[in-house]
């Protein structure tokens, strides 16, 4: 049936999405081998100029929503791909880019761009899925690169189901027996954070700071039984779950859940 062809393309963020697949470096020429790139402005040259999506079998997007203009184009991507992929934690669920959402727009384009700001559209920053049917997310800033190639040779072959880990980083953190962060002093989220990135900042001897997002149904009561052990507040966790999950609402999520 000849190779899939693939488009990648990007939104609101750092690109370093992109750039894991760059650091794919040796596995990136097997999977080059055995697709047909259509688009990808940030590491190939093709005469698409990215502004009118091509047509696709995948489409693998990186960056938050956060313009009109960005509504009006990931609606056309999406028609244009038969798969569609966020990647990274802009795309998957808002990521960094929601952090604005807590200002007012008007206070928060003058903090930016000054005596400029009228020149500027913007809107509340939100993942892809708030506007467009998402087939896969691959969490994480930036998304793991051995989860990415993992996955990639899933959906190549053709396999019948994919899913994300349903357990928090924790327990990878146990696995590897690192010592604990919270008895460095430190707040973690990992109690609360999905799994899949074989807790790397612990293990670096750095606190989660939660970038692949929720996992579902945590244990947040355990999780606050970490915190008072520790002198720390839920409100201390949620005000850290801020940087990456703002656009999920992580406050009424977790009170939400605290009364389970």
């Amino acid at each position: 049936m000849g190779k899939p062809k693939v488009a990648i393309y990007d939104f609101t963020g750092c690109e370093g999405c992109e750039l894991q697949i760059v650091n794919c470096e040796e596995e990136l020429l097997d999977i080059i081998a055995n697709i047909e790139l259509v688009y990808w402005r940030e590491a190939a040259t093709i005469s698409p100029d990215g502004k009118t999506p091509v047509d696709c079998d995948i489409a693998l997007v990186e960056g938050g929503i956060t313009t009109p203009h960005d509504i009006e184009r990931i609606r056309k991507i999406r028609l244009k791909s038969k798969i569609l992929v966020a990647c990274g934690s802009c795309a998957s669920f808002g990521g960094i880019n929601a952090l604005k959402n807590d200002l007012p727009l008007d206070e928060m384009k003058h903090l930016v761009y000054g005596d400029m700001a009228q020149h500027f559209e913007t809107i509340p920053a939100a993942p892809m899925r708030n506007y467009v049917k998402v087939d896969y997310e691959l969490p994480g800033c930036p998304m793991v690169k051995a989860e990415f190639l993992k996955f990639f040779k899933w959906l190549l072959l053709g396999k019948d189901k994919w899913e994300l880990p349903r357990y928090s980083v924790c327990i990878e953190c146990k696995r590897k027996e690192n010592l604990c962060v919270y008895d460095k002093g430190m707040l973690c989220l990992g109690p609360v954070t999905r799994a899949g990135c074989g807790a790397n900042c612990p293990s670096f001897g750095a606190p989660c700071e939660g970038c692949r997002g929720l996992v579902p149904e945590p244990n947040v009561n355990a999780a606050l039984d970490v915190l008072t052990e520790h002198g720390l507040s839920l409100e201390d966790a949620i005000n850290n779950l801020k940087m990456f999950c703002n656009a999920e609402k992580p406050v009424a999520t977790l009170h939400t859940w605290t009364k389970k």
